[in-house]
């Protein structure tokens, strides 16, 4: 399939022009945060990319930094600062995911980098969702978002490995689109990463046991 050559060649030339069009906003960003809440602008988190390599995921960061907040028992929605709650709903704190794009790691389309506590219980089958970059969104997140069960999410993308098109990844920027209005769904708590990771662990062993 020839989409997949030149598909690195379309994320970089767009990332690029991107970055020069948004930087002058994601400086304003970069300085609300600082205002706000003192502490590193940028949030970095370790996700599984192509071929399970691991990489470092960059976003704005949303989250307070206080350690008197942090150890007082807030909860996770309360620790997200003002400027977070606005980045987060616009998800303009994916912008330093442009970065991620031109560095090879990520692409505009594909299946979510997802934490490589994930990858522990996934099968070989479910492992194919790392043949292709990982994405800035995907058929999953147009498809439902958070909203959908971890299941779900994984048929999904292994769809988006098996018919990856341009023709795809062009329906799937405009539906990303229009799901970004929609604002529902967006976030997953990190209890609801510690469900989906319990329940890729309840069905593996099921399996192992059947």
């Amino acid at each position: 399939m020839m989409y997949k050559y030149f598909k690195r060649i379309i994320d970089f030339l767009l990332a690029l022009v991107l970055l020069i069009l948004a930087a002058i906003p994601m400086l304003f960003i970069a300085l609300a945060i600082k205002l706000e809440d003192k502490g590193p602008v940028i949030y970095k988190s370790k996700r599984m990319g192509k071929g399970l390599k691991e990489f470092n995921t960059y976003k704005f960061r949303s989250m307070k930094t206080n350690r008197k907040e942090l150890s007082s028992g807030l909860t996770h929605e309360q620790m997200v600062t003002k400027v977070g709650k606005f980045i987060r709903k616009t998800s303009l704190d994916e912008l330093p995911q442009l970065f991620n794009i031109l560095k090879g790691e990520m692409s505009f389309i594909g299946p979510r980098p997802w934490i490589p506590e994930y990858y522990v219980w996934f099968t070989d089958e479910q492992k194919r969702r790392s043949d292709v970059l990982p994405g800035i969104s995907g058929l999953a997140q147009v498809k439902g978002r958070n909203g959908i069960n971890i299941f779900k999410k994984i048929e999904y993308d292994l769809y988006y490995v098996d018919h990856m098109s341009l023709w795809l990844d062009i329906k799937l920027v405009f539906e990303t689109v229009v799901q970004v209005f929609k604002k529902t769904n967006a976030e997953i708590s990190e209890q609801g990463i510690i469900e989906e990771i319990d329940d890729l662990k309840k069905k593996k062993q099921i399996s192992h046991v059947g």
